[in-house]
């Protein structure tokens, strides 16, 4: 997959809802907003979403913008796995806070599993994500950053986002340029691609 860019994402929310319960959760104030489920802390699964699939131009789906993977049932996640496979013009992308609560494996050639690290503290889901997630591709969302990773292990990691909070909170939280352009350094001498979002300064 070449790396796409945030308007190249389709969102595609197959499972909104999540028991993660981040306080600075974007999806559960949309979910809230928009009245989408009764209780954001209980996901519900909307199998007919599956059908946009099945669109003929290749895309990249973004499959976990409202929930997160590690809430989701395993039968939900078989049958999304299965249409996924029925469909490999697209590209699709997962992410999880929680790689420690997986554990599956997958052929899936089009398919992307990432964590989100937002500190030096959450480096540990990188090693669960390879750990307990057996798949093809690898991705990390460093996003938003609140302070200095440090040396990061990124082996078997195909592609890095990097990015600083957005929103009402961005006057609150801010992402330090030495952060952003060391992870770019480490990334860049192990061959792997990174997306530096429009928030930060481009690579």
């Amino acid at each position: 997959m070449s790396i796409c860019i945030k308007d190249q994402i389709q969102n595609m929310n197959i499972v909104i809802g999540c028991t993660v319960g981040c306080a600075y959760c974007y999806a559960r104030n949309n979910v809230k907003r928009w009245h989408m489920i009764d209780d954001f802390a209980a996901p519900e699964f909307f199998p007919g979403k599956l059908k946009m699939m099945e669109k003929k131009r290749p895309q990249n789906f973004l499959l976990t913008g409202m929930s997160d993977l590690s809430g989701w049932k395993p039968e939900w996640r078989d049958e999304v796995f299965a249409k996924i496979r029925e469909n490999p013009q697209h590209q699709f992308l997962f992410l999880t806070k929680r790689p420690d609560l997986l554990d599956f494996d997958t052929d899936l050639e089009n398919a992307w599993f990432g964590v989100t690290v937002t500190r030096k503290a959450e480096l540990w889901r990188i090693d669960a994500l390879r750990k307990n997630v057996r798949a093809k591709h690898y991705h990390v969302t460093f996003e938003p950053l609140f302070d200095d990773p440090g040396i990061v292990d990124l082996s078997g990691i195909n592609w890095i986002v990097v990015g600083t909070m957005t929103g009402a909170q961005s006057r609150k939280i801010h992402t330090e340029p030495e952060w952003a352009w060391s992870l770019t350094d480490q990334a860049h001498k192990l061959g792997i691609p990174v997306f530096m979002k429009e928030d930060l300064v481009p690579i």
